[in-house]
């Protein structure tokens, strides 16, 4: 099996492991976030971020156009990307701004790197509650 075959398989059983976590453990309450759940979209902002410069290493920044605009299917996935991404950051902006974050440059990364950048702004919402939750517990 091609590295090209086998990591869409590795993300697609780490998205459903993922998802099933999400869908089936009964969350915190909001007082009480997990101190260290920022660690793990971290960690995956951090691997993913190593995937596309592997990729941009080895194909270049022409190469992520010509997959775009490839076939019906490249569009289909292309504009399914924006729509989630765009998704995501409805949901996220808001509290970035509560958490004090300036969402512009976020949304402007997000908008460059795509999940890199929402992976990034995920950690860091995450880690700026768990510090304003503990600081309430003080």
């Amino acid at each position: 099996m091609t590295l090209t075959t086998a990591a869409p398989i590795l993300a697609a059983l780490g998205f459903v492991a993922f998802a099933l976590t999400v869908a089936v453990v009964p969350p915190r309450s909001e007082s009480a976030p997990r101190a260290r759940a920022w660690m793990f979209p971290a960690t995956t902002c951090v691997a993913f971020l190593a995937w596309t410069l592997y990729a941009l290493a080895n194909d270049g920044l022409v190469a992520i156009w010509q997959e775009i605009s490839r076939s019906l299917w490249s569009n289909q996935i292309f504009i399914d990307l924006l729509i989630a991404a765009a998704i995501a950051l409805a949901f996220l902006v808001p509290e970035a701004r509560r958490l004090g974050m300036k969402p512009l440059p976020w949304v402007i990364a997000t908008a460059a790197t795509g999940c890199i950048a929402l992976l990034a702004m995920l950690a860091r919402m995450l880690f700026l509650r768990a510090r304003e939750a503990s600081a309430r517990v003080r």
